[in-house]
């Protein structure tokens, strides 16, 4: 696990702080929202650019593991998603649409480095990965509109303008440049590591731009904190158990266990905050919801990973313990 994932979180938090600091002065309140959207389309850019599609064929190598992942992810996980907003979050429905777009989308990035340090598949973990990041693009509006619909009305031409703006055209762009440059030795020794590093620093800008176009409004609105730790840990802890039995009912190894578990516990997509951020600009709560699920979801995810690492250390061999 790099430096720059150690102080994800903090970063994050630097970011939200000054955003609200700066938002206090009335013309970086009035301009900040015109750089929100062109830094998340660097994140995004740098995300395409790093993703490693070339691992699709190898993701169906391993059918057991590639359907049970992708039906907790894409199938249980929304309802979950929804029954712990209509529990926890109805009387909150800007909080409640933006816990149910935190929670669609898998991670795409950190997970891989809590498999490591749990002892787990990463290889296995990383296959899945594109089909992950694939899935969520394509579905994410068919849950807003499905889900969310039922508790706001959504514009279908905003919502397809804001996947166009903040999805479409990054990736196109990052696949365009993986075209024109697949056989200079730059792409992979100098840009994909530079936006492989970099895209926390865009998305903390875009942030930071965020919370400083709505400084006034959230610094009340903090108390959205307290209100969304109890559906988002449910969250965590159910889908925890889910993992766990289903890595023993279809008698995974430990490793293939620990891969899946991180798979469908990890969340903070930016793929969400790049929608929500454009597609719901005038709620910024939505947005708030998708950064402070991160910040719960980082020391979520370092107990899970000791958690499992003592199982293993339970078990007596390195099939899935008992």
């Amino acid at each position: 696990m790099g430096v720059l994932d150690k102080l994800q979180t903090f970063i994050i938090l630097f970011a939200v702080s000054l955003g609200l600091l700066l938002g206090q002065v009335n013309i970086i309140e009035q301009y900040a929202e015109n750089l929100i959207t062109p830094f998340l389309l660097l994140m995004l850019y740098g995300l395409f650019l790093t993703i490693p599609l070339q691992q699709l064929k190898k993701a169906f190598s391993n059918i057991k593991f590639l359907g049970s992942s992708t039906i907790i992810n894409f199938i249980w996980t929304p309802i979950l998603a929804w029954g712990l907003g209509s529990v926890f979050l109805s009387d909150y429905p800007a909080l409640w649409i933006g816990f149910i777009m935190l929670m669609v989308t898998p991670c795409t990035d950190w997970y891989l480095a809590f498999t490591g340090i749990a002892k787990g598949n990463v290889s296995l973990s990383t296959s899945v990965l594109p089909i992950n990041l694939i899935l969520q693009v394509v579905l994410l509006p068919v849950y807003l509109l499905i889900f969310a619909g039922t508790i706001e009305s959504i514009p279908m031409s905003t919502l397809i303008e804001s996947i166009v703006i903040v999805l479409v055209i990054p990736f196109i762009l990052a696949h365009l440049t993986r075209l024109l440059l697949r056989k200079k030795s730059v792409l992979n020794n100098k840009i994909i590591p530079f936006f492989g590093n970099a895209q926390i620093f865009f998305l903390s800008l875009a942030i930071m731009a965020m919370f400083a176009s709505q400084g006034s409004y959230l610094l009340v609105k903090l108390e959205v904190i307290y209100i969304l730790i109890i559906p988002v840990l449910s969250f965590f802890v159910i889908n925890y158990v889910v993992g766990r039995f289903v890595g023993r009912f279809l008698k995974f190894s430990y490793e293939d266990t620990v891969s899946l578990n991180m798979t469908i516990i990890a969340r903070n997509s930016p793929v969400s905050l790049a929608i929500a951020v454009t597609a719901f600009p005038d709620q910024p709560l939505i947005a708030l919801a998708l950064v402070i699920g991160p910040l719960i979801e980082l020391p979520v995810l370092a107990i899970v990973s000791q958690a499992l690492l003592f199982t293993r250390k339970k078990g007596k061999n390195k099939s899935y313990p008992t």
